[in-house]
């Protein structure tokens, strides 16, 4: 018996503890089960939570792009409105102008109606005259016209002489006067359109609407270009386009390649344009670098300092007459060169001071030097040769030369403006008016042969003695001049030359 009891015992003691065991694995698994239970609700009553956020910002952010848009359409709506209100105004005028015209249309049908009918009488009038002074007179009106018009000339030709001879003497007491005069007055009425041709660009643009962002919310952008460039840009009904002007050249072509990256890229706003403005600025700079040393290098010149490379490098961007002031400068710095060798002179100096001679064309400053006078001073801030200095000076006589370098750059510089198609004229049409030119002196009985010379400035016309005595040839060359000007177009004056000789060739046998 108590074998069996120490048996039981023992397994009854190992299943109550597996039973207690697994009472408490259950008890362990239930609460678990109940953890896992409130955390997946909390879970899910956080996912709700966020989903509710999430929804409201989506919301608001619908609601802020909605009313951003609405904004949009007003101010696009209310600029359409502002079109439409200009196209009515203009409509109007229309109408009021058309209106006036037929008024004037019928005003003058009806004067051309009433001077008609008083042509007509008077014509009746006027032969009725004519046959009664031909009756009084016993002449015809064909006979009667040539005794007068024969009296006229007579009178008319001793008084054409005095006069001329007149005007002949105060002409030359004033000469010189009055050239001033008419050189001051075609000064003052070509200034406002070649200043206009010179200082201003245009810029194109995709549409009209690009027009209101470069001008921004309260101009701010427009003013931020504007301060940035230095410049003044102006935006008005042309179609398309806006306009930049600047009397400096450098800055207009910053401002124009930065408006047309602005237009390009789309992004308009204070902070990027002046990003653009800096941008363009450096490439500018390094441009007109690159432009002093390219043509450095061209002619061979070397030992030239950074300030000397950049004023040539400004010339690119000057123009003088239509020409190009640093193409101008090569051109005769080449001239000069070839005319130093064939005299003998330093062909370095004449060279270097023919490339130099305009670099006071690119100088920024506003004093009352003149360019020649400018690049002096710059290029004895250079250090320069004295020769150089002298040449660049004297180039326009300002200055006395004082060395054979000095008159070879005055040289070169006079061939280059003045040879066919340089400055404005293209030979075509170079070639071609000096052709008439001559044409014209050559039509007229006596004339021999006829040169235009000077570049067209003088015509020098050679006449046959036999045919054209000494008292006709003022009346001649008068002739000549006045059909010049009613038949040409030429800037300037052209001065007529006629040159009458008597020549007597015998031969001793």
């Amino acid at each position: 018996m108590n074998m069996i009891l120490y048996i039981i015992l023992p397994a009854a003691g190992l299943i109550l503890g597996w039973s207690i065991r697994w009472l408490y694995a259950r008890f362990q698994l239930s609460a678990s089960e109940q953890r896992a239970k409130r955390v997946l609700e909390d879970a899910v009553k956080e996912a709700e939570a966020q989903k509710k956020e999430i929804l409201l910002e989506a919301k608001e952010q619908l609601i802020r792009e909605r009313n951003q848009q609405e904004r949009e359409n007003r101010e696009r709506r209310n600029e359409l409105q502002r079109y439409e209100r200009r196209l009515t105004q203009k409509e109007e005028t229309l109408d009021r102008r058309v209106e006036g015209l037929n008024k004037q249309e019928k005003a003058i049908g009806e004067q051309e109606k009433v001077l008609a009918e008083r042509e007509q009488f008077l014509e009746g009038e006027e032969l009725r005259y004519r046959q009664e002074l031909e009756r009084i007179s016993e002449l015809s009106a064909e006979e009667a016209k040539n005794l007068i018009i024969k009296d006229l000339e007579n009178d008319a030709r001793h008084d054409a002489q005095v006069i001329l001879n007149k005007i002949e003497q105060e002409a030359q007491l004033s000469s010189e006067k009055k050239a001033r005069e008419i050189l001051v007055s075609t000064i003052q009425r070509i200034a406002t359109e070649t200043t206009g041709d010179v200082t201003v660009a245009t810029v194109s643009l995709p549409s009209d609407e690009m027009k209101g962002r470069i001008i921004g919310r309260e101009g701010r952008n427009i003013r931020t270009l504007e301060t940035m460039t230095g410049v003044d840009i102006i935006i008005d009904d042309t179609p398309e386009a806006v306009v930049i002007s600047c009397f400096d050249p450098v800055r207009k072509e910053i401002a124009k390649l930065s408006l047309e990256r602005l237009v390009l890229d789309g992004r308009i706003h204070p902070a990027r344009i002046e990003e653009i403005v800096q941008k363009v600025t450096r490439e500018i700079n390094q441009k007109i670098y690159e432009e002093g040393e390219q043509v450095l290098f061209e002619l061979g010149i070397h030992n030239m300092s950074q300030d000397g490379v950049r004023a040539l490098g400004r010339l690119f961007f000057r123009t003088s007459y239509g020409q190009n002031v640093l193409t101008h400068s090569k051109e005769v710095a080449m001239i000069a060169s070839m005319l130093a060798a064939e005299v003998g002179a330093n062909r370095e100096i004449a060279k270097r001071a023919a490339l130099l001679h305009d670099i006071g064309k690119g100088v920024e400053n506003d004093s009352d030097q003149n360019h020649a006078e400018a690049g002096m001073e710059i290029v004895r801030k250079m250090n320069e040769d004295p020769k150089v200095i002298n040449a660049v000076g004297a180039h326009h006589n300002d200055i006395e030369a004082t060395s054979i370098e000095a008159v070879i750059v005055q040289i070169a510089d006079a061939i280059s403006a003045a040879r066919p198609g340089a400055r404005r004229e293209t030979l075509d049409n170079y070639v071609k008016r000096l052709e008439n030119l001559e044409q014209i002196a050559e039509q007229f009985d006596g004339v021999e042969k006829a040169y235009a010379i000077q570049a067209g400035r003088e015509l020098r016309v050679i006449v046959d003695s036999d045919k054209i005595p000494d008292a006709n040839v003022k009346n001649l060359s008068r002739d000549i001049a006045k059909k010049i000007e009613s038949d040409l177009r030429y800037p300037g004056r052209i001065r007529v030359t006629l040159i009458r000789e008597t020549r007597i060739v015998e031969y001793a046998r």
